[in-house]
């Protein structure tokens, strides 16, 4: 095969940090190529200097077969390479043709906007890529599936060949999913090269040809995704095996930890979100829920949290009414929440590692005389939750900003599990991790059932319901249509229900 991508001996270092050791990475032409790494492992780094957006200390860029000096994102997109970045960069009040053309708008006489041209070339994109999006809807009104489906389009007019996604599944559901890897090979059958950058050991599987792994800033090894698995994926980025199967537990009992009967609520745009939803949850359980995403599950955790207010219904912990207490309440009678946006809900970027820790608890737990936080204590707890869980930082009092997303997704871990709470609200608590940051959050959330916690996981990842739930609750449209033993179903039928087939 024709070498459409060559980085020959890349190096890049940033203060105190090798992120790039002379790495040696190639790509064929019509290749789909999978780049694994745990965070931090120098992908996203490696992918910003073929981008243009670094430059490397040493080593040589070759497309085509050709040596190139890629100063910067204009230069990759002449040489014909073009990027999906995680975060999409779409103007949301312009609508997809204009965000396709942006900067490069066709014009009449070199004055006038033409707009029958630009329709019509972004419209022959779509059809001949196959992605399937109203040109003319404003970018805000779209779905984030589409959305990306607009960042492919754009990188697509400029005249790409090569094209880097960068974790494209991570805000995705599984349909959309499915939709993108069908576009993604109608661009191989195309002659396009893909470079495809993902922690889901599965996806790149089954979208890719071949996988390079990167560990601490070095090549691991590259292999043919047809002759490797997961198990020997995962144990390249982790160096050791990865436990991807839990031991279940029996049935729910007659007397649920915490009942939830009749909830309604509405959404944020004032419509029904959770239509009369009944729910029990048990001790030594893990309650899965499974749904397409906006199917009520943000609404859902919400509502048992105290952060929305119900139109109807119940929530009720341990037989006790606790539908208007308030959500500081809730925590203090033992209900623990690992949000689904760490960012917006669990951490304060700017606070530190320590303070983190003790957020939520520091009046009941940490002050003297009730006034006063006892700093000396909270040093000490802090201390011992960064030793028990592991968690990578200078100290405690390093600012959270500053570590990985998996050590900031250990310390709300370790913060919530540390209250010995008879109900953990786990919503999406893998979200963004690597292969060894899920597996930890997975070990945690199990110890916690054995332990006697009933544990409400709310996952877009079904294989992660799977892997993890004694029952499995399926959500749609606001409802509980179904719930069932692990032991009594399978994916495929868990998968209708979440499309809204079968019966319960």
């Amino acid at each position: 095969m024709t070498s459409a991508i060559q980085m020959v001996d890349i190096t890049k270092t940033f203060p105190g940090v090798t992120a790039n050791d002379n790495i040696d990475f190639s790509v064929d032409k019509a290749e789909i190529h999978g780049l694994l790494g745990e965070n931090g492992a120098g992908k996203s780094v490696l992918m910003s200097i073929l981008y243009g957006l670094y430059k490397p200390d040493s080593g040589d860029i070759l497309v085509d077969g050709e040596k190139v000096d890629i100063s910067g994102p204009s230069d990759a997109m002449r040489l014909g390479i073009g990027m999906v970045h995680q975060h999409f960069m779409l103007v949301p009040s312009l609508t997809v043709v204009e965000n396709v053309i942006l900067g490069r708008e066709p014009t009449v006489n070199g004055v006038t906007l033409d707009m029958e041209r630009m329709l019509r070339d972004v419209a022959e994109s779509c059809k001949r890529y196959k992605l399937d999006v109203d040109i003319e809807a404003p970018v805000y009104q779209l779905p984030v599936g589409v959305q990306q489906r607009v960042e492919i389009l754009k990188a697509l007019y400029r005249g790409a060949d090569v094209l880097i996604l960068d974790e494209p599944t991570s805000v995705l559901t599984p349909g959309e999913t499915e939709e993108l890897f069908n576009a993604v090979r109608e661009l191989k059958a195309d002659g396009k090269t893909v470079i495809f950058i993902s922690h889901k050991l599965r996806e790149v599987l089954a979208i890719c040809d071949r996988i390079t792994v990167l560990k601490r800033g070095k090549v691991v090894g590259t292999v043919l995704a047809a002759e490797t698995g997961e198990g020997q994926l995962a144990e390249m980025m982790v160096g050791r095996k990865i436990v991807y199967e839990f031991t279940k537990e029996a049935e729910c009992g007659l007397e649920p930890v915490l009942r939830l009967e009749g909830l309604e609520c509405l959404s944020d745009r004032g419509i029904p979100a959770l239509r009369g939803l009944d729910l029990d949850l048990c001790g030594s359980e893990i309650l899965g829920v499974a749904g397409v995403e906006g199917n009520g599950q943000t609404e859902l955790v919400e509502a048992v949290m105290g952060l929305r207010e119900l139109t109807g219904g119940s929530v009720k912990l341990d037989g006790q009414d606790i539908t208007d207490t308030q959500p500081k309440t809730r925590i203090q009678m033992g209900v623990s929440h690992i949000p689904e946006d760490r960012h917006k809900r669990a951490i304060v970027p700017d606070f530190s590692v320590l303070e983190n820790l003790v957020l939520g608890s520091q009046r009941d737990r940490f002050t003297r005389n009730g006034v006063s936080i006892d700093f000396a204590e909270a040093k000490r707890f802090s201390t011992d939750m960064i030793n028990d869980y592991q968690i990578a930082t200078p100290g405690p009092e390093t600012l959270i900003r500053y570590l990985s997303g998996g050590n900031q997704q250990r310390v709300v871990v370790a913060r919530e599990f540390s209250r010995d709470p008879p109900v953990v609200i786990a919503a999406q608590p893998t979200r963004g991790l690597d292969v060894g940051a899920t597996e930890y959050v997975r070990r945690k959330l199990v110890e916690m059932r054995d332990h006697g916690a009933g544990v409400l996981l709310i996952s877009a990842d079904l294989d992660e319901i799977w892997a993890l739930s004694d029952r499995v609750a399926v959500i749609y449209e606001g409802s509980i249509v179904a719930v069932k033993a692990v032991d009594e179903t399978d994916v495929q039928e868990i998968g209708l229900l979440m499309a809204g087939g079968g019966n319960e």
